[in-house]
C-alpha cells in the first residue's frame, strides 16, 4: 500500500475458485482492498510472490501440495516482512500455533463472519496481529502439550502429511525432501507419537482436531 496506490494489495490463495470468487468479492466491497492475484497452491503463491509484491498474503491452510503452513515458512524465509493471514476451517489450538511460529500475522476462522475476513486484512496490514475471539479462545483455554507438540516443524509437517494419507515418495516431492529423510522423519513421529503405522497416525491426527474426517 503507498500513496499512489492507497487501496490494500491482496494475494488471494485458495485451491477452490468458487471460494475465490466469494472472498474477491467480499474484500472489492469493502472499498479499500483490492485482490491483485489468485492462486489456487502455496506453489504457485511462492512463485509469484516476488513479482507481485502483495501487502498481504490470505491463504487457506488447507490446500493440495506443500499446504498452507509450508508456505507461510517458504515466504517468510524468502521476504521476513512478507505479511500472512491464514483461512482455516481448523479450530484447535495446534494449527494456530504452528501457523504464527512459522511467522503469519493472522489466523482467521473460514466459520467466523464475513467482515471479520476485512478487519483481519487490515490489522495484517499494518502490520498487527489478528486472531479472531473463538481462535483467541481456543489457544487459551487448549494446551495440547505432550506428543504433538514435541514434533519439530518438519516432523508436523510431514506427520499431517502422513495421516492425510500421502506416500512417503510424495510427501518427500510435495516437501522437497529426500525419501530416506521422510523415512527418518516417519520414525521420529511414530517414537514421539507412540505410533505403529500410518492409520494410527490418522487417528491421532482426528483426536486432536488436526485434519477432518
Amino acid at each position: 500500500m503507498n500513496a499512489a496506490d492507497p487501496k490494500i494489495r491482496v494475494m488471494l490463495v485458495d485451491d477452490h475458485a468458487v471460494v475465490r470468487v466469494g472472498f474477491r468479492m467480499l474484500l472489492a466491497a469493502s472499498g479499500d482492498v483490492e485482490v491483485v492475484f489468485e492462486a489456487d497452491s502455496g506453489e504457485l503463491a511462492y512463485q509469484n510472490y516476488a513479482a507481485v509484491r502483495p501487502d498481504v498474503v490470505v491463504m487457506d491452510l488447507s490446500m493440495p501440495g506443500m499446504g498452507g503452513i509450508e508456505t507461510v515458512r517458504r515466504l517468510l524465509a524468502r521476504d521476513r516482512s512478507a505479511r500472512v493471514l491464514v483461512l482455516s476451517a481448523h479450530q484447535d489450538g495446534a494449527h494456530p500455533k504452528r501457523v504464527l511460529k512459522a511467522g503469519a500475522l493472522g489466523y482467521l476462522s473460514k466459520r467466523g463472519a464475513p467482515e471479520a475476513l476485512i478487519e483481519a486484512v487490515r490489522a495484517v496490514a499494518a502490520g498487527r496481529l489478528y486472531l479472531d475471539a473463538e481462535i483467541a479462545r481456543c489457544l487459551a483455554q487448549q494446551d495440547l502439550g505432550g506428543a504433538v507438540d514435541a514434533l519439530s516443524e518438519r516432523e508436523f509437517a510431514v506427520f499431517i502429511q502422513l495421516a492425510r494419507g500421502q506416500s512417503v515418495n510424495r510427501i518427500a516431492e510435495v516437501l522437497k525432501l529426500s525419501p530416506n529423510t521422510v523415512g527418518t522423519h516417519l520414525y521420529h513421529i511414530k517414537q514421539k507419537l507412540g505410533a505403529g503405522n500410518q492409520a494410527e497416525l490418522t487417528l491421532i491426527a482426528l483426536r486432536n482436531g488436526l485434519i477432518e474426517a
